[in-house]
């Protein structure tokens, strides 16, 4: 048996609550400590996701940032991160979501990612378009680097040059509008499907992070490949590269591929 979109929508949602609850008391319960409620925040969302999808849909596969590889049918897979901006929900910046996938026979069909500060749910079913709280959205129409606004993401060790991004990011700015880093991969890549940001690329990603929004940006019109060209980007060296399709091959184009992790 197969979710529905709504059933997907409807648990972030509730996730989403669950994260602001904490995050609403963080100045009340300071005194536990900022990285002990994130850990606990983070446990009690993914508690509640695998709670409702173990009761309603036994036997699927589980891939989730928190508890990893959960095994079942191979047919069905869901990918969670129920806390997606750690850092930024930890210091108390209002940029953090929930993001599901679910994948039917190793391709991505249902997708939400929901930023509880804000109430924006994004949401896409394949082959039905790509949606912020029901209305339609679309990747912008931009087609030059010097007018685009991109954004990107930096693994939190830096140490290892040819992991950290930090070149390919020096490379771009100079090229670019402007380059911004929100702390939440999810919200990146919903962002450009909404067409708010022109363009994402990020290296040593993981599926939990990017399977909502990978299918998002695909329903708005965009194309998303890894840093290789290939729109087969579930498999590591993971790399991602979203934007309109004139935009995607500039900005491909700048980007040093031995720079993948």
């Amino acid at each position: 048996m197969s979710p529905d979109l709504n059933y997907l929508i409807n648990i972030a949602k509730r996730a989403g609550e669950i994260l602001m609850d904490g995050y609403l008391k963080q100045h009340e319960i300071r005194h536990k400590g900022r990285i002990d409620l994130v850990t606990e925040m983070d446990s009690r969302s993914e508690d509640y996701l695998l709670g409702e999808i173990r009761r309603d849909f036994k036997g699927h596969t589980i891939i989730t940032e928190e508890s990893g590889h959960l095994e079942g049918e191979q047919d069905h897979c869901w990918f969670i991160d129920p806390l997606d901006g750690t850092a930024n929900y930890a210091h108390g910046v209002p940029l953090f979501s929930v993001t599901i996938a679910y994948a039917y026979r190793n391709r991505v069909t249902l997708a939400v990612t929901v930023d509880p500060t804000r109430s924006h749910c994004f949401s896409a079913e394949r082959g039905q378009g790509a949606y912020l709280n029901g209305q339609p959205i679309h990747v912008s129409a931009t087609r030059e680097l010097v007018d685009a606004m991109l954004v990107t993401g930096f693994p939190t060790d830096l140490k290892n040059p040819a992991e950290n991004n930090l070149d390919n990011f020096s490379r771009l700015l100079k090229h670019v509008q402007s380059i911004r880093r929100l702390g939440s991969a999810a919200i990146d890549i919903a962002y450009v499907a909404a067409g708010w940001l022109d363009g994402y690329w990020e290296i040593g990603i993981h599926p939990w992070d990017i399977a909502a929004g990978t299918l998002l940006a695909e329903e708005a019109g965009g194309l998303v490949t890894n840093l290789q060209g290939e729109e087969d980007y579930f498999k590591p060296p993971y790399s991602l590269i979203v934007a309109n399709s004139s935009l995607h091959a500039k900005i491909r184009a700048m980007l040093h591929v031995t720079n993948v992790c």
